[in-house]
This record gives structure tokens, sequence and C-alpha cells, in this order.
């Protein structure tokens, strides 16, 4: 995308379509000294058959906003926005962070997005998102500033928030339902350093099941199912090191059996 910096994809089936969701920080022609979240701008590719893909297309509704991961149901998709309240304008990422709301960004097209409520409304940060059969919507959030991440509920028509502060900090956070357990994966801080987890979440309470070779920054996990009680994780980390011994970053699969 001309001028701009593109982060963190994210894959959403909609439509009879593969979409590639991706945010963007504007750069105009080379690396600005100051990332403005209020210049942010989200843009897609989609494809009917994986292999000829559509041109970047900008999504309408999600400028000033950095775009996460997404959820479809109903024939709308659902998508995890963040914005700065009033799109204000701030000093440094400290007087940013508790002003920033996670917001919940709609479309009935996969490209044109309007906000119907919101996850977090202070501390807002990267959320996963998964709907129950009945409606209902479940996510998980990771909070600005290092705070412990939280479990969201939200009802139909999903402008109310419910939401109970979880035990531990989650970077990148997966939500996902596997063999009827809720699964729960990211960057984990609890011993130390930061590593790739995998926890079962019940009862707003998480407890580990993995803990994937990982290290440093490392994050975003995926996740799909293989077959029964066997799935494939993808996420990256940068544990590793080079012939030269300079560190790596690199993304690794990982398969799980229950």
């Amino acid at each position: 995308v001309t001028k701009r910096d593109t982060r963190d994809p994210h894959l959403q089936v909609f439509q009879d379509k593969l979409f590639v969701y991706t945010g963007t920080w504007y750069c105009g022609d080379s690396s600005p000294k100051k990332w403005d979240m209020n210049q942010h701008l989200g843009y897609a590719v989609s494809s009917a058959d994986g292999k000829k893909w559509s041109k970047p297309q900008m999504l309408e509704g999600t400028y000033g906003h950095y775009i996460w991961r997404t959820a479809s149901h109903g024939g709308k998709v659902y998508m995890c926005g963040r914005r700065k309240a009033g799109f204000a304008e701030v000093a440094n990422r400290a007087e940013r962070d508790v002003i920033v709301r996670s917001m919940i960004l709609v479309s009935r097209d996969g490209l044109k997005f309007s906000p119907i409520g919101s996850f977090q409304d202070t501390y807002g940060d990267e959320t996963a998102i998964l709907f129950e059969p009945d409606g209902q919507m479940l996510a998980v959030s990771r909070r600005g500033g290092g705070r412990t991440a939280q479990v969201v509920r939200l009802a139909p028509p999903y402008t109310k928030s419910v939401r109970v502060d979880l035990d531990r900090y989650i970077g990148g956070p997966l939500l996902k339902k596997w063999e009827g357990h809720y699964v729960v994966g990211g960057r984990n801080l609890q011993k130390g350093s930061a590593y790739l987890s995998l926890c079962w979440l019940k009862n707003n309470q998480l407890t580990e099941f993995a803990a994937l070779p990982s290290g440093g920054d490392c994050s975003y996990p995926g996740l799909i199912k293989l077959c029964p009680g066997c799935a494939l994780i993808s996420y990256y980390s940068s544990h590793e090191k080079d012939a030269q011994g300079r560190t790596i970053t690199a993304i690794y699969l990982a398969e799980l059996e229950l």
C-alpha cells in the first residue's frame, strides 16, 4: 500500500471469499519520527479461489483505527478497531494508552465499516472475537500499558460490554473453540520472560496446557483443526539466532494433540 506500512494481517472467510485484513501506519516517503494512530487506516485484499487476489482496498470507516482480528456472524463481519477517544492528540504512549478504546466495527460487505459499540473504553487493545451459536459474542482483550487481559461478553445488538479481568497479561490474543473447549493463546510474561502460552478458558479462569518453543517478541497465534483431537498452531517468535548469532524473528508451526 503506497506510503503505508502494513501491519498485523488477519484472515477471514466471508461471503464465499477469503479476506486478508491489515492495519496500516502512514509513513510517507520514509519512516516518520512519530507514528500517529490517528493516521492509521485499514485495508483488505480478497480472493474467491485463494489464487487470484484483488488489489488492496481501503476500508471505509477505519481511518484513525488500528484494526485487528475479525469474526463473521449473521451475514456481517465484525472487527476490533482501536482508536483514541475523540481522536485526541497526545505527547507520548503513556498518555495514549489510557484513552484508547477498542471499538466494535461492523460491515455488511466486508469493506465499509461503522462502529456499534466497544469492547473496552480505556486501555483498549487487541481483541479476539468468537460468536456462540445463539449469537452471543465472546472476546478476549489485551489491555494497554501491560495490564491484565479481560474476558468480554456481549449480547445482541452488541452495544453493552460485560468485562471480567483475567489474572495475566496476554499479548496478541487468540480465542478459538476446539473440541468443546475454549482456547486462549498469546504472549505470556508470568514466568519472568516472554513465551507463547496456550490455555483453557473456563469460568473466567485460565489454565495453561502448552508452552510452545518461543521467546522475546512472540505472539499472534492462529489455530485450525486438522483432525479429531489434533490442531495446527501458527505463531511468530524471536527466540532463535542466525549463523552470525543475531536474533531472528520467524513464523513457526506446531501440531497439538489432546
